[in-house]
């Protein structure tokens, strides 16, 4: 697909309006735009005002502020992201005053957000949440029952950045298997999965999986993709991770099956709604791990680096009229 980018109408201006860039990524940003007739302008939250004012003129949007974007004209022919999460952005049109403007979206948030799996993975099946109940009650009781990861087979619903660097680290902890799932059953490259198969046999592997994690974007296709009659599926004992969103799972079920002892425990960083109100029996549930959407952020430097990279990758791509790399897919999502 190619941009705009020689467009006559629009300006070089590039407005940028992040909180966390530090002195370094303004100048890679800076000196990466400037060789290609690009002048970046720098705004952190504070002044939005100012960076409104910028985006009348300006070509380039990166940051991600939602009312920024619905003030920017028709002259903007692309948003860069820097969230991973866009199904906003593609559900509502009218953000884009451009019916043509690009959007994409800084995804640079695997590496932690595969930390966090793993994180949860082992808290999950070495009994934490029960051994933190017990200390908190102030006994000192160390004969739960737990798991090695080396033992338990892994089901990865959803093999993109974030299922491709878990199932990496799992790798590494010698797990007994991996086994992906996406939309066209066709394998990542690099055979860090055991088996990969299309969404569509989703039934038939959850009674072979032990943990399920899932990190699905935000689809009318994944939307509930783990209702009751599937939660059931999963045989007893059986641990859920969802890093993905809050909306592809039913969280009434799955309380219920922690409740029953039906799932093992749970570890949820993304729910539906954010925040999770304070009367919501997730906060009850037995074994389950709630996080307040914290798996992918911005905090490791890893990530803003990232981020900033991948902006730059794709300046150049839009500067020579290459497709974007990072480009998402509005009709589908991402």
């Amino acid at each position: 697909m190619t941009n705009s980018a020689s467009s006559q109408t629009a300006a070089r201006d590039i407005c940028v309006c992040l909180e966390w860039l530090t002195p370094q990524h303004k100048e890679q940003i800076r000196s990466t735009a400037l060789p290609l007739g690009f002048t970046p302008h720098f705004f952190d939250l504070t002044e939005q005002d100012a960076a409104r004012e910028c985006l009348q003129h300006s070509e380039i949007y990166y940051g991600h502020t939602p009312a920024l974007l619905r003030s920017a004209p028709a002259t903007l022919q692309w948003y860069c992201c820097s969230f991973a999460g866009v199904e906003p952005y593609c559900k509502d049109p009218t953000f884009f005053a451009n019916p043509n403007c690009l959007l994409t979206n800084s995804n640079s948030y695997g590496v932690t957000i595969a930390e966090h799996v793993m994180m949860t993975a082992l808290m999950l099946l070495r009994q934490y949440p029960q051994y933190q109940q017990l200390i908190t009650q102030r006994e000192w009781a160390n004969r739960l029952p737990f798991r090695a990861m080396r033992d338990t087979t892994f089901t990865l619903l959803g093999t993109g950045d974030i299922g491709q660097l878990t199932a990496q680290r799992l790798r590494a902890m010698e797990v007994r298997g991996i086994v992906g799932l996406n939309r066209s059953g066709r394998a990542p490259a690099g055979g860090l999965f055991d088996e990969v198969l299309p969404i569509s046999q989703l039934d038939e592997v959850l009674p072979r999986t032990e943990v399920l994690i899932m990190s699905l974007p935000s689809t009318p296709q994944t939307a509930g993709i783990m209702d009751a009659r599937r939660i059931a599926l999963l045989p007893k004992g059986a641990f859920l991770i969802n890093v993905g969103r809050g909306n592809a799972l039913d969280q009434d079920a799955l309380v219920a099956a922690l409740r029953s002892g039906a799932l093992g425990g749970a570890a949820l960083d993304v729910v539906e709604p954010e925040p999770l109100p304070q009367d919501h029996d997730l906060w009850e549930a037995p074994n389950l791990i709630l996080t307040p959407h914290v798996a992918g952020n911005m905090i490791p430097g890893h990530t803003r680096d990232a981020n900033v990279a991948m902006f730059c990758e794709d300046l150049g791509n839009y500067a020579a009229g290459r497709p974007l790399a990072h480009l998402v897919d509005r009709s589908r999502g991402y």
